[in-house]
């Protein structure tokens, strides 16, 4: 058969093959064969394939898989994609890197309706599963016509006829007690929840133990089927709930006894939706574990008996004291306030009830104002609901003192419980401010989390700059950035997206009066409709200049003001919102003019464009000006 290459003629440019139109009301399972083939060991910059989905009305494509480990047979990759009513492309792009012996081909690309877990064995590639190789068992391709096992086999189940084709594993050169046949799923790669459904046949001379497991991406097994003992000789249905919120593998497992241990036999592997027992099943979202404090207190509750440890508070905008973490106008926690400093004094938040057995993410942002020691002030427990057992997850070491930053912790507990956020008041001199703000709560491993491909049109600037170029590199420019700024009384102390990682600013002692730096996005896809552009950008410092941004459309001269802010803003990371439309292709300028003196350091971070209109209005308050009103909290 034939295949296509990336020609690899054009250096560091990037190979792109695009497909007609799509549409699938229905979810959809994408099966590509590739193969990455290298002669070096190893390259800095190694040759990739990616897989973008283009939809209808985005001006950023999504990054639904990308490899770029060399292979010198066929691969396959499955990939799920969910029903959506838009019509959309699929991308695929070769980038050859850095290695001159290279090379990157694609033999097969199917788009088959159902999911990528469903088989029926009849085609090559066996959707994707594969066998676990083990010198004596393994699972084998039967059916059609092929008789080459000692054991009568059976006819297959789809369409009931020698032609078909199953899987099976038999006993027949079994050499030790207890070995195992695994056939592993492909790795689901959306969230899925409903019944998995097989068929399945057991012939046996002696006890065969015929498993299913769902494995985690961290190796972690749970049994979710097994058979019992009752003899089987045809192909049975077996059906069983099957919930796999974040990646997973179903594993199919045989463990014989011995060598007259007969066969299994297996067919027809199916999903739906919908739960077995046709009960939908208590599905927990995790959002409802979450909160941003802006309107109340969301699922969290505080135990009477302690009294009123953790106050909801807003801050005014100004040049003292940080405002929250969600907006920079918005409402935070804060415990240990002026009313409840004393000594050996303790407040607990606890979060709403999770269901065990499920792996979780938590993450939350925190903020120490404090005298000397800060550690233990601020630790996290999970409390089960026996409520016999605390377990204590996490607690704070030093940290730099009113920066918001980010804590993230993974855990999974077999019975259902609660996180617990406690502040703890040692001694006076212990006893600083504790600030919460923006607990979220994901499924699966915060390792497994940070290898989901990040959202489109964000830019944290954490690896690079993202979809921006400088329009001059000079002394007028934009520096990546983690930590502080050099001059003091101006710029951030930490970024937004963690407190520890990078931003983007201006540095003013290496500009003059009115120097201006442009940060360009590339060229981004036009789209019919509202879009939503949101960013923080942190203005402070007495001599700040401006902040603006432009819209520039393709072909068009002019640069539309969208944006701008004028002078020192606040100590703060703020939140800046903006709605905007173009149906053709443009650009997007985020442009810094050095202000009056060496104190105006202004930073942008976290840019995150969105298709639709903003669900939000930014907030802008001017403050008086006074110092004494700038450093009130309210409660």
């Amino acid at each position: 058969g034939h295949y296509i290459s990336v020609d690899t003629s054009y250096e560091g440019e990037k190979a792109v093959l695009s497909s007609p139109d799509l549409y699938s009301e229905e979810w959809s399972c994408v099966r590509l064969i590739y193969q990455i083939a290298t002669a070096a060991d190893t390259s800095p910059d190694p040759a990739r394939l990616n897989l973008y989905l283009r939809q209808e009305g985005e001006s950023f494509d999504r990054l639904l898989w990308s490899a770029k480990e060399p292979s010198d047979s066929w691969l396959i990759a499955s990939l799920d994609l969910t029903n959506s009513t838009k019509k959309y492309k699929l991308v695929l792009e070769g980038e050859m890197g850095q290695d001159k012996s290279a090379s990157i081909a694609v033999f097969e690309i199917k788009i088959t309706s159902g999911y990528c877990i469903e088989c029926d064995f009849e085609e090559n590639h066996l959707c994707g599963f594969m066998n676990r190789w083990n010198p004596n068992v393994n699972w084998f391709v039967g059916g059609g016509n092929i008789r080459n096992s000692q054991s009568i086999l059976p006819k297959d189940h789809t369409l009931n006829s020698a032609l078909g084709h199953y899987m099976y594993v038999d006993s027949v050169y079994v050499k030790h007690f207890q070995e195992v046949a695994q056939l592993i799923s492909p790795k689901t790669t959306a969230p899925i929840s409903g019944c998995l459904s097989f068929y399945y046949q057991l012939k046996q001379e002696s006890s065969i133990v015929f498993t299913v497991y769902l494995r985690d991406m961290s190796g972690f097994y749970e049994e979710i089927w097994k058979t019992d003992s009752v003899l089987n000789a045809d192909w049975t249905l077996a059906e069983v709930d099957f919930n796999a919120p974040y990646p997973m593998e179903v594993i199919f497992e045989v463990a014989f006894n011995s060598a007259k241990g007969g066969y299994v036999a297996l067919d027809d592997i199916s999903f739906s939706p919908v739960y077995c027992s046709n009960q939908t099943g208590p599905s927990f979202n995790p959002a409802h574990a979450g909160c941003n404090f802006e309107e109340d207190l969301c699922n969290f509750y505080q135990d009477h008996k302690d009294g009123p440890g953790w106050s909801r508070v807003k801050v005014k905008r100004n040049v003292y004291r940080a405002g929250d973490h969600t907006t920079g106008f918005g409402y935070y926690l804060l415990a240990n306030t002026k009313f409840t400093s004393e000594p050996g004094y303790i407040g607990r938040l606890y979060g709403p009830t999770l269901p065990g057995n499920l792996q979780f993410c938590l993450r939350f942002y925190y903020a120490l104002y404090g005298f000397f020691k800060m550690s233990g002030t601020l630790a996290v427990y999970i409390f089960e609901e026996n409520h016999v057992v605390q377990e204590k997850i996490w607690s704070v070491l030093d940290s730099p003192k009113g920066v918001w930053t980010q804590a993230e912790i993974s855990f999974k507990k077999p019975m259902p419980c609660k996180v617990v956020f406690v502040s703890w008041c040692k001694s006076f001199w212990d006893c600083g401010l504790v600030a919460l703000d923006d607990v979220s709560l994901s499924l699966g491993s915060c390792q497994a989390a940070d290898l989901l491909l990040p959202s489109p049109g964000e830019c944290t600037f954490e690896k690079d700059e993202c979809v921006f170029t400088q329009k001059k590199r000079g002394r007028g420019s934009w520096h990546r950035k983690r930590g502080s700024t050099p001059t003091s009384y101006t710029g951030p102390k930490g970024d937004h997206t963690t407190g520890v990682g990078y931003y983007m600013y201006i540095e003013a002692s290496n500009m003059v009066y009115g120097q201006r730096a442009y940060l360009v996005s590339r060229s981004l896809r036009g789209a019919s409709g509202k879009q939503c552009l949101t960013f923080f950008y942190h203005m402070y410092g007495a001599g700040t200049g401006l902040l603006s941004v432009y819209l520039k459309k393709e072909g068009d001269d002019e640069e539309i003001p969208l944006w701008r802010r004028t002078g020192e803003q606040s100590i703060s990371w703020l939140r800046g919102l903006i709605e905007y439309e173009s149906d053709i292709n443009y650009q997007i300028i985020f442009e810094a003019i050095r202000g009056v003196s060496i104190r105006s350091d202004t930073a942008i971070d976290d840019i995150l464009f969105q298709a639709g209109p903003c669900l939000e209005v930014e907030e802008i308050q001017f403050s008086s000006g006074y110092p004494d009103s700038l450093n009130e909290i309210e409660y």
